[in-house]
């Protein structure tokens, strides 16, 4: 006799919540499942498919946005969680047809091969510069003391700190000198002593 299963009607039915999103400078209002991650509303409710979906476990950072600045990685995070909050996907990082620096140096040095992980690496290395820029100490910074200020942005700094965005064809060498390019823009847009130097990942 085969095991008895639960009827349709007592099998919970989803929670829906009206939710409003402001993503790239615009605000979408949408009715979303409790259970629905911010990565799924960006692709398959707003048709934003830059933000990629690789793990869904949030190790490879592949769906990496920026989330009122800071990097968030979508898959992880909840829409419903999203609200009241901007975000920023790949798809809102140029100005118009004006490439962002980043996605210029990303282009120039060729800090892709596939481009499936780009997106991720482009929104995580805009927080990353921005975490710099504010001071914020990596796992490989020597002088934690305030009064030191923030540590140079060399090769060692940009591999810890993109360290959460995974190249599965082994794009990092470009990616370092990318960063490292366009968090330099004074520098004439010179890769700060990284470029041209034998970087491994």
């Amino acid at each position: 006799m085969p095991p008895s299963t639960p009827s349709e009607s007592s099998a919970p039915s989803p929670t829906y919540s009206d939710i409003s999103l402001r993503v790239n400078g615009e605000t979408y209002a949408l009715p979303v499942d409790h259970r629905t991650t911010l990565l799924d509303a960006l692709r398959e409710r707003l048709d934003l498919t830059g933000t990629k979906k690789g793990c869904d476990h949030g190790q490879c950072g592949a769906c990496t946005v920026l989330v009122d600045g800071r990097r968030s990685l979508a898959c992880l995070q909840f829409a419903v969680a999203a609200q009241g909050r901007e975000v920023t996907t790949i798809e809102g990082v140029a100005d118009g047809d004006r490439l962002h620096p980043v996605q210029q140096a990303f282009l120039d040095l060729d800090g892709y091969q596939c481009g499936y992980c780009t997106p991720g690496q482009i929104c995580s290395a805009l927080g990353v510069i921005e975490e710099h820029a504010a001071g914020w100490p990596s796992a490989v910074t020597a002088d934690l003391r305030p009064e030191a200020g923030p540590a140079p942005l060399n090769a060692d700094e940009i591999r810890e700190r993109m360290s959460g965005n995974l190249c599965r064809c082994g794009a990092y060498a470009s990616i370092v000198e990318a960063v490292a390019r366009a968090a330099a823009p004074d520098a004439g847009g010179s890769c700060a002593g990284v470029c041209g130097t034998e970087v491994t990942a």
